[in-house]
């Protein structure tokens, strides 16, 4: 228990037994203790943070005499702070680091000693007020987002240094790489000690593959960009490419912390997010797919997002806000009646069909309206009674619905009357979602987060649930993962997954396309391999030949492969390699000899005229330098009896 009176313990035995420190400073909580050398360094603050702290203290402990001393960079009389994130360099012995707990206004301060703490120097200072001078400069190109939308006044800055900086680390091993952790992202330094001889260093974002946001909500729509999300803290995104980061996240509105949102099926470019802004605005109307959006009106007592539901044809709109009850809008979230038959803070979902169908969930009942919202009846189905529950609608059909629950995976083709167990193994569900159907397969592809033969995981199945395959593995395991999760519905295998603290994951299938109907058993739907448990074969009847053919011209090559082959359809990879000097992108171009036709492609833009079919690169992977390479893939369908290579296959590094 943290004690103010008593913040310092030590052990001479190994840590069997511990004593008081004596003569140490009180009144302060210890947040960090670094040792270097004969000295005991420690920050404190008067809470425990991380949202507040008016005062605190740096103190040093001379473990040879037991003498304390109070080193801290700003007199008592001007601090209007605690300290928090404490590091040394152990390269340079002498040298270490504080930060602020909290210093919202104007901005975050670190403080650098290179003498034991008996003098500092600060990141930035006053220069004639508003005026700051730094010793920094801040980076934020690779996540552009991190200004937050805003254009901050004077003495404030957008980007900030930081805040709540507990976490503050010079590496052990280079004196001049940083890193430290605020409440938006990690950043860090490899120039840090130009500190010390008073030359500007950069700051850039160092997250990669580690967010600090929780995910609330994703959608992924047959139109437009890939994905929508709705995020804690910084409102989600328009993910306009899925490999890049995008330049801002939902703004006018902001809404605080989105909690969900939900587009049109029918009509896909009409969507609503809401959110737990502190006050008015909770919700935000969008008529072009999520990408810019306009407030919208709301019932009174509002005080949270809650979830939300669109319309399959955007004439309505179901809304279960915090702090009141369920309502239905039928002018696009201008004005709100309420609903009847739902009690306040159930889960909503739209038929993605019926326009005039919702669903509902809470406490153990499931719940249909078939008006747009203006009234819902209570299903005589078994729920399960508590835990975390998802239900989602069938795109392309009429009144099914699933729900995920502790007590495994329900569907429902009428609307939510009657429910079936789903089998092949799963014993509870988290979350389940819908994409695009198996090639051949007229049933949509089925992503389950659950458990499945026992195993937890990620699964998809192509046959509407009676067989599984896992899709992540021992490896791949996420916190709390699961509570948003949307399958694409234009490109098949493909998923995306909400994590809370490790961002949007997404995941494409590996390997060739599965037959619409794996030969697989339900003791080994839970294998780690996605293609393990699927057999993939090429009838007799349709040949291949020869399977690859590599050409090129214009300082590139490129290679084509036949990876899969079923009836009526193939799946092919082709890999670019630069021979030349260092590209800013790439365009690769065959003509089909057979009939073929490229339906959908991954890694690349693929048009097709004709016979002729050209590939210019993706977002990501124009860059390359002289001998690399990267691949693009791609479905499609043929006709005939043989499915040969075309030749040649043009290569050039001007798209």
């Amino acid at each position: 228990m943290a004690d103010k009176e008593n913040p310092v313990y030590r052990s001479l035995d190994s840590g069997a037994t511990w004593e008081r420190v004596a003569g140490q400073p009180t009144g302060y909580l210890a947040h960090k203790g670094v040792i270097q050398g004969k000295y005991l360094f420690i920050a404190t603050s008067d809470t425990g943070g991380p949202y507040d702290g008016a005062a605190g203290q740096v103190a040093r402990l001379d473990t040879t005499t037991g003498v304390w001393t109070d080193i801290s960079p700003t007199p008592v009389a001007d601090r209007y702070y605690g300290y928090s994130g404490l590091t040394v360099d152990a390269q340079k012995p002498g040298t270490l680091m504080v930060a602020t707990q909290i210093s919202w206004w104007p901005d975050a301060i670190f403080f650098r000693s290179t003498d034991y703490g008996a003098t500092w120097t600060r990141a930035w200072d006053w220069n004639g007020y508003p005026s700051r001078t730094k010793r920094y400069t801040m980076d934020i190109s690779a996540n552009p987002w991190l200004d937050f939308n805003s254009a901050a006044q004077a003495p404030e800055e957008s980007p900030k240094l930081g805040w709540m900086n507990e976490s503050l680390a010079i590496d052990p091993f280079d004196s001049n790489r940083l890193f430290y952790g605020t409440g938006a992202t990690l950043y860090g330094t490899t120039q840090l000690t130009n500190w010390d001889s008073n030359t500007t260093f950069t700051i850039k974002p160092y997250a990669k593959g580690i967010e600090e946001t929780a995910v609330q909500d994703l959608a992924s729509p047959p139109t437009g960009a890939p994905l929508v999300s709705a995020l804690y803290d910084v409102g989600g995104f328009y993910h306009a490419d899925l490999d890049t980061v995008q330049a801002g996240f939902h703004d006018t509105p902001a809404l605080g912390s989105n909690t969900g949102l939900d587009f049109a099926e029918l009509s896909p470019s009409f969507f609503v997010r809401v959110g737990n802004a502190d006050a008015a605005p909770h919700i935000g109307i969008s008529n072009d797919g999520g990408k810019s959006w306009y407030q919208g009106q709301e019932p009174s007592g509002v005080t949270g997002g809650g979830t939300v539901a669109v319309g399959a044809d955007a004439n309505a709109v179901v809304w279960s806000p915090v702090g009141v009850g369920v309502h239905y809008s039928t002018t696009r979230g201008s004005t709100w009646s309420a609903s009847t038959g739902i009690p306040a803070g159930a889960k909503v979902e739209s038929d993605r069909v019926n326009p005039k169908t919702f669903y509902g969930y809470a406490a153990g009942k499931f719940y249909t309206s078939t008006d747009g919202g203006a009234t819902f009846t209570a299903s005589a189905a078994a729920m399960p009674a508590d835990g975390r529950v998802n239900l989602k609608a069938v795109p392309g059909v009429t009144g099914e619905v699933w729900l995920a629950g502790k007590t495994g995976l329900l569907r429902s083709t009428d609307s939510g009357k009657t429910f079936a167990t789903i089998g092949g193994g799963v014993t509870e569900g988290v979350n389940v979602a819908f994409g695009k159907a198996a090639p051949g397969a007229t049933r949509p592809a089925v992503f389950l987060v659950g458990t499945v033969d026992g195993v937890d995981g990620v699964f998809r199945s192509d046959n509407t649930g009676a067989y599984w395959v896992r899709i992540n593995d021992d490896k791949h395991q996420y916190g709390n993962a699961g509570d948003a999760l949307a399958g694409d519905p234009r490109i098949y295998g493909r998923v995306y997954l909400g994590t809370n603290g490790r961002g949007i994951l997404y995941a494409d299938r590996q390997g060739g396309p599965t037959s619409p109907t794996p030969s697989v058993s339900s003791s080994s739907s839970a294998s780690p391999n996605p293609s393990a448990s699927v057999s993939i074969s090429v009838p007799p009847s349709v040949t291949v030949s020869p399977s690859t053919s590599t050409s090129g011209s214009a300082g590139c090559t490129a290679t084509y492969k036949v990876t899969g082959q079923w009836g009526g359809g193939f799946q092919g990879e082709v890999t670019v390699k630069n021979t030349g000097t260092a590209t800013t992108g790439w365009k690769v171009g065959w003509s089909y000899t057979a009939g073929q036709v490229v339906t959908q492609s991954w890694g690349g833009t693929a048009t097709q005229s004709g016979s002729a079919v050209s590939v210019v690169n993706a977002g990501y992977n124009g860059a390359l330098s002289s001998g690399a390479s990267t691949t693009f893939g791609f479905l499609g369908s043929n006709t005939g009896t043989t499915n040969p290579v075309p030749s040649p296959i043009t290569c050039s590094t001007t798209p």
